[in-house]
């Protein structure tokens, strides 16, 4: 069993936003950056955040307070210890999971620009193409030559994958 919620939301946020830093500085980032998530996400000022921490606010009240959550937050989504953030039923611990996400992805060495920008309204993630986009060819043009071999079905697809294999075994020594 978890921790009960309202223990949770009951964390004052000076006692936390230190951990934060010191995840993020223990990695080679810096307050600052740590500082940007948390306004990001919030839409609290640089004075407006350190006004909440020194005043010792709960979770509860810092995210209640927040000026105006960033409508991309939604867009947060990953596993934070274990639990899937976008599914979180609780509103308000979904906030705290997908700050704890943010700080997360920030302390593993993610660019903070690249963080927050996949995020941002219209953003296109690197690496993915729309659904109904056709495939290119190195000039960009629309390809018609069929799936590429790798992606081919049928016997000779078979004996490429299957030599595939002995190479990898002879480099790792396995007869």
């Amino acid at each position: 069993m978890g921790v009960k919620p309202e223990k949770v939301f009951a964390i004052k946020f000076s006692t936390l936003y230190p951990l934060y830093v010191r995840k993020a500085v223990g990695k080679g980032r810096s307050a600052d950056e740590v500082d940007r998530v948390i306004c990001w996400l919030t839409g609290y000022d640089a004075s407006g955040l350190r006004r909440q921490i020194s005043r010792g606010v709960d979770l509860r009240s810092f995210f209640d307070e927040a000026p105006r959550m960033n409508p991309d937050a939604a867009k947060v989504a990953g596993v934070v210890c274990g639990v899937r953030v976008e599914e979180v039923a609780d509103p308000l611990m979904r906030n705290i999971r997908r700050l704890d996400k943010l700080v997360d992805d920030l302390a593993r060495g993610r660019a903070l620009e690249s963080l927050l920008g996949r995020f941002e309204a219209g953003a296109r993630v690197p690496g993915r193409r729309k659904a109904n986009a056709a495939p290119s060819s190195p000039g960009g043009a629309p390809s018609d030559s069929g799936p590429r071999w790798s992606d081919a079905k049928g016997p000779a697809a078979k004996l490429r994958q299957k030599r595939k294999l002995a190479v990898r075994s002879q480099r790792r020594g396995i007869r």
